[in-house]
């Protein structure tokens, strides 16, 4: 008997914690890389590493994203200062009702990782709100 009461107070704290609501990595919109993105074959090359130059910025929602007016912004990590720093950010004008979108170079935005390192990358609403973000590292051309 003594120790069900031992076990009693464990019991409910399992009961508790697993009546808390669930998040799950996919629960938000998610944002990754890829080298293109084509029509017809979609995203091509994905990856999480690159060589410097031209990339595409994918976003994907489980819901409308909700944005009109947007930025993609990069910052890049500062070794000497143990940070990340603005380098660059991108404006951009989407629909709405989008929950699958890519950005990539156009006439007003180039959209290049022009010096190898590591970057954070968001996707931000007017507001400079973070909706998405990944890392992504580039690496110079050989």
């Amino acid at each position: 008997m003594n120790k069900f009461k031992l076990l009693l107070p464990f019991l409910f704290l399992i009961v508790l914690l697993g009546a808390q609501n669930k998040s799950y990595a996919q629960s938000q919109p998610v944002l990754y890389f890829c080298e293109r993105y084509d029509s017809d074959d979609g995203e091509i090359g994905i990856s999480d590493r690159f060589t410097t130059g031209y990339l595409t910025v994918m976003v994907k929602s489980s819901s409308e994203l909700g944005l009109t007016n947007c930025h993609i912004q990069f910052d890049r990590y500062n070794a000497a200062s143990d940070k990340f720093e603005f380098y660059k950010k991108f404006d951009y004008k989407i629909e709405k009702d989008m929950k699958y979108v890519f950005f990539n170079k156009n006439e007003d935005n180039d959209l290049s990782f022009d010096k190898p390192g590591f970057y954070r990358v968001f996707l931000l609403d007017k507001n400079d709100k973070t909706i998405a973000s990944a890392l992504v590292q580039i690496i110079p051309k050989d």
